[in-house]
C-alpha cells in the first residue's frame, strides 16, 4: 500500500462520480453559484453522515438523518444549496427538502431515500422550493465527470475561496482516490458550524466501516476547528464510497487502518482551510496543549484558549499578551499549576512557570505577524495533549457579521 499522495482534481475525480452545479436564484448576487448536485453511478454506494449537535436542527439535515436511516448507509445523490440554511423554517421547510429529494431522484431514477440534501445559508428565512424543484431537471442533465470545480464554489458563502482536496494512492494494484470539499467561514464551533463538508471515494468499504472511519476522522479534524464558538444548525459531513476501484477496505485488515490514514488527511486539510478563511481572518493558528494530566483538561484548555476573543484579538494586533492565554487556561476547568506552565509563540517563550520569560517586545510581534503560527501551552502535569485549530478576530468579522442578512 503506497502513501496517500496530493493531487490536482475535484469531487468527481473518484470513479464513478458526477457532478455539477448552476445558479437557481436563491443567492441575491445574479448569476451566483447557489445549487449543487452529485451523484454516482454505482447502485451500492455505500454513505455515512455526521452532523450538527445543535438542538435546534435545519431541515436538510433531519430529512437526510432519515434517508441514511432508511437505505441502511446508501445514497445515489446529494443536493445541496447555499443562500440559504432552510433552519427555524418549520413545516414548510421540511417539506422543501422533502420535495427537492423527491424531484433530484424522479431526475436520475432512483429512490427518493437514496437522495441526501444539504443547505447553508441565513437561517429562518422560508427557502423558496420552487427555485430549487425548477433547477433539479438541467442540473441533473448536466451532471460530468469532467470538472466538478463549480460545486466548491455553489457551496460557498461567506467564504473568500473554494475549500479542496484530493487523494491519490493504491491498494493491491488498484489506483484508490479520496475527495473533499468543504464551506465554513463563520458560525464555526463544530462538535459535529454553518459549515459542510462533502466527501467521495472509489473504494469498495461497507456502509458501517465507512462510518466508522468517518466518526474518528471528524473527530481528529472538523472536531478541532473553532472560528468564533457558535455551533450552526446545519453542520454536514457526508461521505459517499462507489466501490468502482475494485480495491476493498476490509475491517480487521491493514487496509483499514491505510484508509483512515487517507481521510485523516483528507479531513485535517480542509479543517485547516476553514480555519484559515475564517471571517476576516488574517492568520492561520494552531493551539497546541501539552503535559496535560487528562486528554480532557488537554481539550478543555485548547478550546477556551482558541475561543477567547481577547487571545485572538491579540493576535490580530501582534500584540504577545500572554496572561490572557494564562487566564483562558484558567477559567476553562481543567485542573494545573499555573507556576508550571510555559506559553509559546512558534519557538519563542513568552511566558515560564507562569511568569513573564523576559521575551523581546519586538521578536514576538514579528512571530505574531506571521499568516500561520502556533500557539503553544506546556503544563507539565501529564502525559495528555490536544490540538485546536483557529483564527484571529479581526474588525472584517464584526463588518461581515453586523450585515449578513443585507
Amino acid at each position: 500500500m503506497q502513501k496517500w499522495q496530493a493531487i490536482d482534481g475535484h469531487l468527481a475525480t473518484p470513479q464513478g462520480f458526477r457532478a455539477a452545479a448552476t445558479a437557481a436564484g436563491i443567492k441575491k448576487a445574479a448569476g451566483a453559484l447557489d445549487l449543487a448536485m452529485v451523484a454516482s453511478e454505482s447502485a451500492r454506494t455505500s454513505a455515512a453522515g455526521m452532523f450538527t449537535t445543535n438542538l435546534v436542527v435545519a431541515a436538510p439535515v433531519e430529512v437526510s438523518r432519515r434517508h441514511l436511516e432508511e437505505s441502511h448507509g446508501r445514497c445515489r445523490a446529494l443536493v445541496v444549496n447555499s443562500g440559504n440554511a432552510n433552519a427555524c423554517t418549520g413545516h414548510p421547510g421540511l417539506r422543501t427538502a422533502e420535495e427537492t429529494a423527491r424531484a433530484t431522484a424522479k431526475a436520475l431514477s432512483i429512490e427518493p431515500r437514496d437522495v441526501l440534501v444539504a443547505s447553508t445559508g441565513v437561517i429562518g428565512v422560508p427557502l423558496k422550493s420552487e427555485l430549487i424543484l425548477k433547477a433539479i431537471p438541467g442540473l441533473a442533465r448536466s451532471l460530468s465527470a469532467e470538472d466538478a470545480s463549480p460545486v466548491a464554489r455553489a457551496i460557498m458563502t461567506t467564504d473568500t475561496f473554494p475549500k479542496c482536496c484530493v487523494l491519490r494512492s493504491e491498494l493491491k494494484g488498484h489506483a484508490i482516490h479520496l475527495a473533499g470539499i468543504a464551506k465554513g467561514a463563520g458560525m464555526i464551533h463544530p462538535r459535529m458550524a454553518t459549515m459542510l463538508c462533502f466527501i467521495t471515494t472509489d473504494a469498495a468499504i461497507g456502509p458501517r466501516t465507512l462510518e466508522q472511519i468517518l466518526r474518528s476522522a471528524v473527530e481528529g479534524s472538523f472536531n478541532c476547528l473553532t472560528v468564533d464558538g457558535d455551533t450552526s444548525t446545519n453542520d454536514t459531513v457526508l461521505a459517499l464510497a462507489s466501490g468502482l476501484s475494485s480495491a476493498a477496505v476490509v475491517p480487521g485488515d491493514e487496509s483499514r487502518a491505510w484508509f483512515q490514514a487517507g481521510l485523516d488527511e483528507l479531513c485535517q486539510t480542509l479543517a485547516r482551510m476553514i480555519a484559515r478563511d475564517g471571517e476576516g481572518a488574517k492568520k492561520l493558528v494552531t493551539v497546541e496543549v501539552t503535559g496535560a494530566r487528562t486528554p480532557s483538561d488537554a481539550d478543555r484548555i485548547a478550546r477556551a484558549i482558541a475561543n477567547s476573543p481577547l487571545v485572538k484579538t491579540a493576535i490580530a494586533g501582534s500584540d504577545p499578551n500572554w496572561g490572557r492565554i494564562l487566564c483562558a487556561a484558567g477559567y476553562s476547568g481543567a485542573k494545573f499549576d499555573p507556576y508550571k506552565v510555559d506559553v509559546y509563540i512558534n519557538a519563542l517563550a513568552l511566558c515560564r512557570k507562569g511568569l513573564d520569560a523576559g521575551f523581546d517586545e519586538a521578536a514576538a510581534k514579528k512571530e505574531l505577524g506571521q499568516k500561520e503560527l502556533i500557539l503553544r501551552v506546556e503544563l507539565h502535569e501529564g502525559p495528555a495533549n490536544a490540538r485546536i485549530w483557529t483564527c484571529d478576530f479581526t474588525r472584517d468579522y464584526i463588518d461581515i457579521n453586523a450585515s449578513y442578512r443585507t
